[in-house]
């Protein structure tokens, strides 16, 4: 992360997403904010950047908050910033003249003239310049001439759990440090040094280290005992803390802070400690003998184990699953299926995340109203499936993403099986259910049905559907299979390795895509399978009409791209003319069938193709780096069908998977 401590000597920003505040806490609402502005840098592959100021402009605008009680020190909210991915950090010295700059001052020669933004993130209530008369419409007001756009973050999402500083600040003065942390969303901290006391938690058999805290803006909890978290160097260590005057030795007029760091005999003199508070155990206590004292701590120290213990599961129980749902004006889809993707398991803990592609209907305002529990990455256009979901998923962190259409109904615990099944063999990169007519349940789904196949000459096809032939499920696929690739309907797959792989290609914006992510995925010795255990439902058409000539055009044209950046060179040589034949068949097959915009479809991707065909081979060569970097064996060819599927069900008249004997 950079940071920039002089205004008078800041590069030059042409391309950023700025935000604006004093981010005390760095608390749920301001990470909404934050969120918003790392996800638009992302996207417009621009630059990230908070301003923020130091001193907090209490303590020099109103002469009566000199005292103000700061959750943060300014290098812990560095620390923080840094930890939520920013990538810029502007300390504004505040001063009583900056503070007197005109709300238009403000943003003309200090906003535009110093950071050229083209996003100003700033939540719903930020206010500006002389007496806090700037606001939002005003910043409105300059949109065209400083060329940017304002991003609001609305009430409803930023204060979802009517979080503020100043209720943290309560919470903490009142020893509610659950309250506070929940509000945070991290345990709240203290840094500082360890210095030299009167040894007298020595005598007692608990050793302490006496924490000294430089910064005195520092908010100290209330008085009593805690257990806490220790981090001493790149060491975690538990314990337990005082916080009080000693009133059972000799009431104090200052503040002792001392920790006792369990299992641990070490010299850590004048070492720095970082102090994470996980619970509050009780308040300090005048003991009537130094005896009293020492049984208190015994039973701390129990307390303390017990309360640790019930930290570490909670933190256990963290997501490990990834629930992405990619949307665009599908606010009807959202709300008939996303309630059951509520009981996608009970056995692993999940996130829900919806990528919105700049929709223009209710969408985003109706999860922000009836689902505020679901996370929402918004992005400022549609990007198709492939980089929408590249953009959305940049900053996941979760051990595994499961990708989901929005027109996608699951059954219960769908998850568990497919989450069970790869954390069993490490093996295996990608992981589909099978997947289901919505509208005729007795049936697979056209897309993906019980695994996807692809025969020599690059036609992909499923166990359950041959080209428009679709089977009954009768349990004739109820086995596991080791498949070529998994529907993007439904998918599951590490999030290191698809990150490791670079994701989808954008190139192909919609369809396929998901076939050439898990081509490489076997390139690099995974294996993609098809777990019959689980299943969902899929209604198939909802966000592309099978029928619409768009479609058309993107299966040709990425069947070209999928070929060409994943088969050798030798092959390539005859497949892509044979190709050429083969879809000029397709194209006059459409115009028999009465569908010239088909047909035109097919000419329109070929020529598509060849125009692109240098950036296609651009990305094979990157995309082998990355193949490379991240193989584990040598490829897996299972799943590929060794013979034509076009010959066998146009010519043959094979209309079943079982029939081809793979």
């Amino acid at each position: 992360m950079n940071i920039f401590r002089d205004i008078r000597s800041l590069p030059k920003f042409d391309n950023s997403v700025i935000t604006i505040g004093s981010f005390d806490g760095v608390h749920t609402g301001h990470m909404k904010i934050l969120t918003r502005v790392k996800n638009l840098a992302v996207e417009i592959g621009g630059d990230s950047i908070i301003i923020t100021f130091h001193p907090h402009p209490r303590q020099i605008v109103d002469s009566n908050e000199n005292s103000i009680s700061l959750l943060n020190t300014l290098e812990e909210k560095l620390m923080l910033f840094e930890k939520a991915g920013i990538k810029n950090v502007v300390i504004v010295p505040f001063s009583f003249e900056f503070s007197q700059l005109s709300p238009r001052e403000y943003i003309e020669s200090f906003i535009i003239k110093l950071f050229k933004p083209r996003y100003v993130v700033i939540g719903y209530d930020h206010k500006f310049g002389l007496n806090r008369s700037g606001d939002m419409t005003l910043f409105g007001e300059y949109e065209k001439q400083g060329h940017f756009k304002v991003v609001e973050i609305p009430k409803h999402e930023i204060e979802d759990i009517a979080v503020s500083s100043t209720k943290i600040r309560k919470a903490l003065a009142a020893g509610n440090i659950e309250e506070a942390n929940m509000f945070l969303n991290y345990p709240y901290f203290l840094s500082g040094k360890v210095v030299h006391g009167d040894k007298m938690g020595t005598k007692l058999g608990y050793p302490t280290a006496n924490l000294q805290i430089a910064e005195k803006e520092k908010l100290i909890p209330q008085e009593g005992v805690y257990a806490v978290r220790i981090l001493l160097e790149d060491s975690v260590f538990e314990g337990m803390m005082y916080i009080g005057r000693r009133p059972t030795l000799v009431n104090q007029e200052h503040t002792n802070i001392e920790i006792n760091i369990f299992d641990f005999n070490q010299d850590i003199y004048d070492k720095s400690l970082n102090i994470q508070i996980l619970k509050f155990l009780r308040k300090d206590i005048k003991f009537d003998s130094l005896d009293e004292l020492k049984e208190q701590l015994k039973i701390d120290e129990k307390n303390a184990l017990v309360a640790l213990d019930e930290v570490q599961v909670a933190e256990a129980s963290k997501p490990r699953v990834t629930l992405a749902i990619l949307n665009f004006n599908g606010a009807e889809m959202l709300e008939a299926y996303l309630p059951r993707m509520m009981y996608s398991s009970e056995k692993y803990s999940f996130e829900i995340v919806v990528i919105d592609n700049n929709s223009e209907d209710l969408s985003v305002e109706f999860l922000g109203e009836w689902h505020p529990e679901v996370k929402i990455c918004q992005l400022t256009k549609n990007y198709g499936y492939a980089d929408g979901y590249n953009k959305g998923l940049t900053h996941i962190d979760t051990e595994y993403i499961a990708i989901l259409n929005s027109d996608v109904l699951v059954t219960e615990n769908w998850l568990d099986p497919i989450i069970e099944a790869m954390d069993a063999d490490k093996g295996i990169g990608v992981v589909q259910p099978l997947i289901l007519s919505m509208e005729n349940r007795a049936f697979f789904e056209y897309a993906g049905a019980a695994g996807g196949y692809l025969d020599y000459l690059g036609y992909p096809f499923c166990r359950g559907r041959l080209f428009q032939t679709i089977e009954k499920n009768e349990g004739q696929y109820n086995a596991d299979a080791d498949i070529f690739w998994a529907s993007g309907a439904t998918m599951v797959t590490r999030t290191k390795l698809f990150k490791g792989l670079g994701g989808f290609d954008a190139g192909f914006f919609a369809h396929q895509e998901e076939i050439d992510y898990c081509w490489r995925v076997k390139n690099a010795g995974y294996t993609v399978k098809c777990i019959a255990a689980s299943k969902i439902y899929h209604l198939g058409g909802g966000t592309l009409d099978y029928n619409n000539p768009q479609k058309d055009f993107l299966n040709f044209r990425n069947n070209l791209y999928l070929l060409t950046k994943n088969e050798n060179i030798t092959k390539l040589l005859w497949l892509i003319p044979a190709k050429l034949v083969l879809d000029g068949i397709a194209g006059l097959k459409f115009l028999l069938e009465g569908k010239p915009r088909s047909t035109l479809s097919v000419i329109r991707a070929h020529i598509s193709y060849y125009i692109h065909l240098p950036l296609v081979f651009e990305r094979k060569n990157q995309e082998y780096l990355m193949i490379v970097r991240n193989r584990i064996n040598r490829p897996d060819s299972k799943g590929r069908y060794f013979g034509s599927v076009v010959w066998k069900y146009f010519i043959e008249g094979v209309k079943k998977f079982s029939d081809l004997k793979i």
